[in-house]
């Protein structure tokens, strides 16, 4: 009977410590998830003055400049970090975003004036900075986002986990256009 008891006490121990390491994992993947929003927050208050230096010069270009007005409010507007498919779709927002902001760059290289004028130098310079702190926040992600849904999906950890509503969270992923080979000869017109 006393050996039933401490095999009891063990087992009740072991899930208990099993399901504190599923929460910390959860929440350093929310962390990190937080991590990539503060990154995105950057962008987007960022885009506003690019598009009202851009303005100034680029009269041909108002559709892209509305575009990108309308997925940088669609990115601000918020999202369930619990609903795997909010969190995917927020990310795909944010990538969405990115490649407009990607062709807005590579119009002003159309534009003498504008890509020589101070101010607008100095935001790009500043875009590219918290590119880089995004991309940064987004392979921290990833790599939390890989302990806390291995952590989930292997046993006894799944059980835990679908008892304490732990669940698995998206992984970060490039679009498709992403992925494809860049032909240099279309940015040499």
């Amino acid at each position: 009977m006393e050996g039933l008891l401490i095999g009891l006490v063990l087992v009740l121990i072991v899930a208990y410590l099993w399901y504190v390491s599923l929460i910390k994992k959860r929440n350093t993947a929310r962390e990190a998830l937080s991590g990539i929003d503060v990154q995105l927050k950057k962008r987007a208050d960022l885009v506003p003055n690019i598009l009202t230096i851009a303005q100034k010069f680029m009269d041909h270009e108002k559709s892209l400049l509305t575009e990108i007005t309308a997925l940088r409010t669609q990115l601000t507007a918020g999202y369930d970090k619990n609903d795997a498919d909010a969190v995917r779709q927020h990310l795909a927002q944010a990538d969405a975003l990115n490649s407009k902001m990607g062709q807005l760059m590579v119009t002003v290289e159309n534009y003498p004036e504008l890509k020589s004028d101070q101010t607008m130098v100095q935001a790009m310079q500043t875009y590219n900075e918290v590119e880089a702190h995004i991309s940064a926040a987004r392979r921290f992600y990833n790599s939390a986002v890989s302990e806390l849904n291995t952590a989930v999906e292997i046993f006894p950890g799944s059980l835990i986990a679908n008892m304490a509503s732990v669940k698995a969270m998206p992984f970060f992923e490039a679009q498709e256009a992403d992925r494809a080979p860049v032909n240099a000869s279309d940015y040499l017109k």
